[in-house]
């Protein structure tokens, strides 16, 4: 018997941001990919996705773990603590027990509970450098923690694909829909669960490699826009998530319109 209760929780990752479904505005990302794949492998199979994008760990604690409990879930992965690492008032000790409160809360309810470390974005994104041992020090709370409370790691700190910029969004830190679908294939490589093949494989021609005028058009797109909301939001006390609601809050079926939806990814099935 597979899995029949999957729910989904995090941040803008888990969401599925910078992976539209083709001709729409929603999302679609790793989360939806895989409850895809699992629907084929089981009729009674339902979905919920909670995460919101913008959220930190102990927002995820607070909003989206209690609601995903009340699912009765026997399968959560959690992809979060970007937003942890990369705020204003970071502390690695506080992080670390943010870390392990919701892995100890997900593992005490769910018979099958997958965390994601986060890959090394440091050396991709100038001026990000400075957050490298921050991100070092979340993936040793993770691995730490999971292990303590039995969860599963799916262990992106060495993926390859983070050293080619057409796996990502024009921010450089969002997964494109290629990078999704790897994303998906990790997931269910833990789960021990077929899935496309083709996912996993290497994208024609060579690695994006952008240069100085690509770097400074990206600043300017990208980067500062950030760097002004952030601002706004700490003087004004919000979180990027305000306002947003999770897109897929009830356990619902996968159902055929969707999966055809799914295959529309270049290189599947």
């Amino acid at each position: 018997m597979g899995y029949q209760r999957f729910v989904a929780l995090g941040d803008s990752c888990a969401e599925g941001l910078h992976d539209p479904y083709p001709g729409t505005d929603i999302y679609r990302g790793w989360a939806d990919l895989a409850a895809a794949t699992l629907a084929q492998h089981e009729p009674a199979f339902r979905y919920a996705n909670l995460a919101v994008r913008g959220r930190r760990l102990d927002q995820i604690i607070v909003e989206q773990i209690p609601a995903a409990l009340d699912l009765k879930p026997d399968l959560v992965a959690l992809f979060g603590g970007a937003n942890d690492v990369m705020t204003r008032t970071y502390r690695a000790e506080v992080v670390a027990k943010r870390v392990d409160a919701a892995i100890r809360m997900l593992t005490r309810a769910a018979p099958t509970v997958v965390v994601f470390t986060l890959s090394d974005v440091s050396g991709r994104v100038p001026g990000l450098l400075r957050i490298r041992h921050r991100l070092e020090a979340l993936n040793e709370a993770i691995h730490a923690s999971a292990a303590k409370h039995g969860a599963e790691v799916v262990d992106l700190w060495g993926e390859e694909a983070v050293h080619d910029l057409r796996y990502f969004g024009p921010d450089r830190l969002h997964l494109s829909e290629y990078g999704h679908r790897r994303l998906a294939a990790h997931l269910l490589t833990t789960l021990g669960v077929d899935y496309d093949p083709a996912w996993l494989e290497p994208l024609p021609g060579d690695p994006v490699r952008p240069g100085l005028r690509a770097h400074a058009g990206w600043v300017w797109r990208e980067v500062l826009p950030v760097v002004v909301t952030r601002t706004r939001n700490w003087f004004t006390g919000r979180s990027p998530g305000d306002g947003f609601a999770p897109k897929r809050p009830d356990l619902l079926p996968v159902i055929a319109d969707e999966l055809a939806s799914w295959k529309t990814i270049p290189g599947s099935a």
